[in-house]
């Protein structure tokens, strides 16, 4: 499904009625090996419907009200735009949250939205398994400087042509990085983590630094009105560590690389 753009500007999440377009059926779902994990979900490996997935799971907490709001309109969001975009380099999902799993030990591949599911105090997104991992792992293993032209390029060009479809849907994501950029078995690239993302119509004024420091525009990290510029910023930055295989700002706390960024100190300055 394909987020159309003249409904752009009244993107929501899904109405009850068409949640049955994307809950799981958690009796085809079984869950294996954690192979990653955040501040509030744990990213597993598993199978549904006999196809190698991705099982995000992210627990709401019941005691802090702000976080629990927080959460649940992330994952809310993140499920109604994962369920309409349709792009060969943009993460496809499928979302659910349940409380009982069948567990599989098993080594799993293959990412796309398949199904989702919500049943406090955890949620779900099921998502095709991307079997070589984010873009940052795949650069931690090479030397600095190490890669060819036509590789950078190639990966370069799939990262583009996935944000240039996102923000054709009015769509900024706010934090594209290495992190969130998943390579399957052909070393094509895919945008992923869409829990931050907003409908540009609506974060024209938003202030706030949503994202991660080290890849975040001047302006979200100073909380001015921001575009889809921020996004630009941060493929910059991609295509600079595409380049020379480095952590942005390496050797800098998350803080100390936000004050580098607000002061306009050169990246290659900082990492030389």
């Amino acid at each position: 499904m394909i987020l159309e753009s003249e409904n752009v500007e009244t993107w929501e999440a899904s109405p009850k009625e068409d949640q049955e377009e994307w809950t799981a059926d958690l009796s085809q779902l079984f869950i294996g090996n954690k192979f990653a994990s955040g501040a509030h979900s744990r990213i597993y490996r598993g199978i549904y419907k006999q196809r190698a997935v991705a099982v995000k799971m992210v627990r709401i907490p019941n005691q802090k009200e702000e976080t629990r709001s927080l959460l649940e309109q992330q994952f809310k969001s993140e499920v109604a735009l994962l369920s309409r975009l349709y792009h060969p380099n943009i993460v496809q999902v499928t979302v659910s949250s349940f409380s009982s799993f069948l567990w599989l030990k098993q080594d799993l591949s293959n990412i796309q939205f398949i199904a989702a599911c919500k049943k406090p105090p955890v949620y779900c997104i099921i998502t095709e398994y991307m079997s070589q991992g984010t873009l940052r792992m795949y650069l931690n293993k090479k030397e600095p400087y190490s890669l060819s032209t036509e590789t950078i390029l190639r990966l370069a060009l799939d990262i583009s042509r996935g944000m240039e479809y996102l923000h054709s849907q009015g769509v900024i994501h706010r934090d594209l990085k290495s992190n969130n950029l998943l390579l399957n078995d052909e070393m094509r690239v895919k945008v992923a983590d869409f829990g931050t993302s907003c409908l540009e119509t609506q974060c024209l004024e938003t202030k706030g630094n949503k994202g991660t420091y080290r890849w975040m525009a001047p302006e979200m990290i100073k909380e001015k009105p921001y575009t889809r510029k921020v996004d630009v910023y941060s493929f910059g930055i991609v295509l600079w560590e595409l380049t020379t295989a480095l952590l942005p700002f390496q050797g800098m706390t998350p803080v100390q690389a936000a004050y580098a960024v607000a002061e306009k100190v050169r990246l290659s300055t900082v990492c030389s």
